[in-house]
């Protein structure tokens, strides 16, 4: 039985489509010139919950951005529906250029580096003075991320009421750290001006093991409130609450407050030791006759002949070495 007329190349003959349709491809792809401008809030299983304007819009990552992710304090463009409305999904088609990334790695063996916020300029390192202890090798670590990444360190200790903090601030005294000290009666009662004075203009990442006491520290600056736990009687270690990184606004649009998950580690494998030196300005002139590596730890280092020299005080070369050092040693040493 004939399916068609005796001329099958007729308008008769029926042709299957293209089920990839028919439009050429092409490398060219749109620019989104009117997109909208937002930070990244929280990620949340895939999903970006991006500030646009006064509206928190939930969004995906577009196809064209491949591997490239976005982190919490990440500028993006983005478009599709910025209603904010239930069950609407906007999409995220370009990451800005970051001013500062905050990197970390499992362990010191560990390549593959884990951004922790992006955009941030100062790094709160939350440390309890007792319950759980304080681990000074975590503290030099987080030191070191800081100081890599251009952000300025501020120390918080917090749980002063259980331990005084004279013993843990001289460690640190030649660093010349901005810290402040709390205790349970400045959460009870709303005394955290002072920790809102260093925080005023800041987009400030705060990091800490669990336990500490970040997130209830966090909750007292900021109007949202996040979920807190307690510090295991076994262990001595805290448990996790603050499951993904979120960014809060200080009252009065004063800053930007970023919690993070509680760390146990907090690896450098990504940290170039040529870089921690950029924060110690009194010494960093001094390794221009240093050899050509040098670890600044070694019998040709020319720090010594410039502290020798008088360029520079002795416990800040000790300092420097500490830091450097915690690339080779546990946090819990």
């Amino acid at each position: 039985m004939r399916r068609y007329g005796k001329n099958p190349d007729e308008d008769d003959v029926r042709v299957r489509p293209n089920a990839k349709g028919t439009r050429p491809r092409t490398s060219i792809r749109p620019k989104h010139e009117d997109a909208s401008e937002g930070m990244v809030l929280t990620v949340d299983r895939g999903r970006l919950h991006v500030l646009v304007d006064d509206r928190e819009v939930v969004a995906m990552k577009a196809r064209e951005l491949g591997r490239k992710s976005a982190v919490v304090g990440d500028r993006v463009a983005v478009v599709g529906d910025m209603s904010g409305a239930k069950d609407t999904l906007a999409r995220v088609v370009r990451v800005e250029k970051r001013t500062s990334v905050l990197r970390r790695t499992a362990d010191d063996t560990d390549p593959f580096e884990r951004v922790v916020v992006a955009n941030a300029d100062q790094l709160a390192i939350v440390t309890a003075l007792a319950d759980p202890e304080p681990r000074p090798r975590m503290i030099d670590r987080c030191l070191v991320a800081a100081y890599d990444a251009g952000l300025r360190p501020l120390l918080v200790l917090t749980k002063s009421d259980l331990a005084p903090p004279e013993p843990l601030l001289e460690t640190y005294g030649e660093l010349d750290l901005a810290y402040v000290v709390t205790n349970r009666d400045d959460f009870l009662t709303g005394g955290v001006d002072r920790i809102r004075e260093l925080l005023a203009g800041h987009v400030t990442a705060f990091v800490g093991h669990s336990g500490v006491g970040k997130t209830t520290l966090v909750n007292a600056l900021v109007e949202r409130q996040r979920s807190t736990g307690h510090v295991n009687a076994v262990t001595g270690r805290g448990r996790h609450t603050t499951t993904s990184a979120l960014a809060l606004p200080l009252p009065g649009d004063l800053g930007w407050v970023i919690d993070t998950p509680g760390v146990r580690s907090f690896g450098l494998h990504h940290i170039d030791p040529s870089r921690v030196i950029q924060a110690f300005p009194d010494l960093e002139p001094g390794t221009e006759e240093c050899p050509r590596g040098c670890s600044h730890d070694e019998p040709e280092c020319a720090l010594d002949a410039w502290v020798a020299a008088g360029h520079a005080e002795p416990a800040r070369l000790d300092s420097l070495r500490r830091l450097l050092s915690t690339r080779e040693r546990r946090e819990g040493d």
